[in-house]
């Protein structure tokens, strides 16, 4: 796990200095080396976090046997040890994934990414024909931002990165910031800064001559998984013989390997597996408080009694919450209504002396584990109702009163149908279209970008089961911008590397392309749990479902109320922000108004926290 850098000019040669900044702002993604390559208009940088091959010899920016080709890297290639037989004919110099990669992509080109199983993000320089290629995994677990103009092109790990070569003005993007009001992160393919983009996941990018060509390798949406779904016992095998495997791909290491433990299904799956695959006393780690409502290291402690793990349990208590919470804060790149909890456990797992952990997060998301499963579902089922004249529908809208609930219901009897394209984005909204304009200047017409991306899908989505169409549309909202997102910078910021088995992409087709019977949750997410009989115990299959949360609706009125309240009168002075309107609803907040949720306020310290540290304008 590393961080990447690199300067592609037009005609200039590049400044050194340039890309050693870029580098440096970086150095928590990869403490053990620093690398850097030159090549006229191109230069790479490179922060390395060792994880295979140890040696020196395997540091990057990386140059094949020949000298032609440059490679910098990050991620993890699970499945290398399966490519290397294929490429006999190159004389390898290491013994891991990175010369791997540049030996598929000298032999295959762009199609080497469908062989690779893995996180990733990849650029390959061309000295010969000056030419530079880019890649990012098909789910999007590594991040990759670039800037582009008629000069230079600039690519990074991370946005900080890139603007360290000072080539933006450092002011938000007004539709970037509205789509993390809506969703609590920043979706592709903008990033919170102006004139800074991200690579949309599952493509890749040629650059050349001053020109970009685009080309996406893996989607989501497609149904391509060819199996025989007649048996339920036998598509409860595939999912065991998969779920296995991915776990015994991510086992691959020449560090130690630890594991997130909530006690909840899929990370308690994760640890069974490990055992399961060789790890025969996996080091797992765990969050208590003294809250009970929150607590669930008594589940975890019971996994890791059956599967005899060294656990680490993890006191979090309110007022080491408010010394721990800067440092997390400080540790986003971009911003996110979310994240402080991976920022907190990755930090103990780091502690111990552990680089790699495994995560069970994605779980829900593939195994309709989100109660918006259940919700998309009800409303196939009421189809009829966008059956009746629009004019009755709106007269019907007027008679639901006020309440977040009801505001939904209104924008859902708004709409043409109940298709996934214009049911996900209100399901998973968390301010509405009227809370934004009650609260900000930001909500312009058109600008719901991950509305548009669902509507541009809309044929391809519509032929998937129903709980893959949210599955799809879960991949391409939430879960890659806000999850996976969180996931990397939180746990980079502390020189962790996570490693999510539920990402693994054969398991993805297999369960996207699964039909809806043999899905449907008998008790939370039984085919996974019926896959894995008898892994895992009655009392975490049957448990309720609590979420790794912190107790933040109490912190914020209590411990953390200051901190909040400097943050919500700074962002109330914005010009984008409808101040006295936010600051009517921080105090109606602290009265226990339960029409205003923690979160919505939390999305408005956070940007300002975001916006202070990057020195971003509006």
């Amino acid at each position: 796990m590393c961080g990447i850098a690199g300067i592609f000019n037009n005609q200039e040669p590049v400044q050194p200095d340039q890309i050693r900044l870029m580098t440096d702002s970086m150095r928590h993604r990869g403490p053990d080396a620093v690398g850097y390559f030159a090549d006229k208009e191109m230069a790479f940088g490179h922060r390395r976090l060792s994880i295979i091959d140890l040696s020196e010899t395997a540091n990057q920016p990386f140059e094949d046997a020949s000298g032609r080709y440059v490679i910098i890297f990050n991620g993890e290639i699970y499945n290398y040890p399966e490519i290397k037989p294929q490429l006999a004919d190159y004389p390898f110099r290491t013994h891991g994934d990175t010369e791997v990669i540049l030996a598929g992509y000298i032999r295959w080109g762009a199609d080497c990414l469908s062989r690779l199983r893995g996180m990733y993000t990849i650029a390959i320089w061309d000295k010969q024909d000056r030419e530079l290629f880019i890649a990012r995994d098909r789910l999007g677990v590594k991040p990759l931002y670039y800037f582009h103009d008629e000069k230079q092109f600039i690519f990074a790990s991370e946005i900080r990165a890139i603007l360290t070569i000072g080539k933006t003005n450092r002011r938000i993007d007004q539709t970037a910031i509205a789509e993390y009001f809506r969703y609590q992160s920043v979706g592709f393919p903008f990033s919170p800064v102006e004139g800074i983009r991200q690579v949309e996941a599952g493509t890749w990018m040629l650059v050349k001559d001053g020109r970009i060509q685009i080309r996406k390798y893996w989607d989501p949406t497609i149904k391509n998984y060819n199996f025989k779904f007649t048996e339920k016992k036998d598509v409860q095998n595939k999912v065991k013989e998969l779920m296995l495997q991915s776990v015994s791909r991510r086992l691959v290491s020449d560090v130690p390997v630890g594991a997130f433990l909530s006690g909840g299904i899929d990370s308690s799956a994760v640890v069974g597996l490990m055992v399961e695959a060789g790890d025969v006393s996996p080091n797992t780690f765990t969050v208590s408080f003294d809250e009970s409502e929150y607590d669930e290291s008594k589940y975890a402690n019971i996994i890791a009694k059956k599967f005899n793990t060294r656990h680490t349990q993890v006191l979090m208590k309110p007022e080491v919450m408010l010394d721990e919470l800067t440092n997390a804060l400080d540790a986003m790149d971009t911003p996110s209504g979310d994240g402080i909890n991976t920022y907190v456990v990755s930090k103990a797992i780091h502690k111990e002396g552990i680089r790699v952990a495994l995560s069970g997060v994605g779980g829900d998301e593939l195994f309709v584990g989100y109660p918006i499963f259940g919700h998309y579902i009800n409303l196939q089922q009421k189809d009829w109702i966008w059956k009746v004249p629009r004019a009755a529908r709106n007269s019907l809208s007027v008679l639901l009163g006020s309440g977040e609930k009801k505001d939904r219901m209104r924008q859902f009897l708004d709409k043409s149908s109940p298709a996934i394209e214009n049911s996900y984005p209100i399901l998973r909204q968390l301010l509405s279209p009227a809370a934004l304009e009650d609260l900000t200047r930001l909500n312009g017409p058109g600008s719901d970008t991950l509305a548009k991306q669902l509507i541009s899908k809309r044929s391809v989505l519509s032929k998937l089961p129903f709980y893959s169409q949210v599955t799809a549309a879960e991949y391409l909202g939430y879960t890659q911008n806000t999850l996976l997102k969180d996931t990397d910078q939180m746990s980079m910021a502390n020189s962790l590397e996570i490693r999510e088995p539920f990402f693994d992409q054969d398991l993805v087709e297999f369960v996207m392309s699964v039909p809806d019977q043999f899905k449907v949750p008998q008790y939370p997410k039984s085919l996974l749990v019926e896959s894995l009989k008898p892994l895992l115990p009655d009392e975490i299959v049957h448990r309720k479902k609590q979420g790794f949360v912190f107790p933040w609706n109490e912190w914020m009125k209590k411990e953390l109320r200051s901190f909040c309240e400097t943050r919500i009168n700074h962002m109330a002075q914005r010009d984008f922000i409808q101040g006295d309107h936010l600051k009517k609803t921080w105090q109606l907040f602290l009265s226990g108004d339960t029409n205003i949720r923690w979160q919505e306020i939390w999305l408005f310290v956070v940007l300002e926290y975001w916006m202070e540290k990057n020195s971003v304008q509006a």
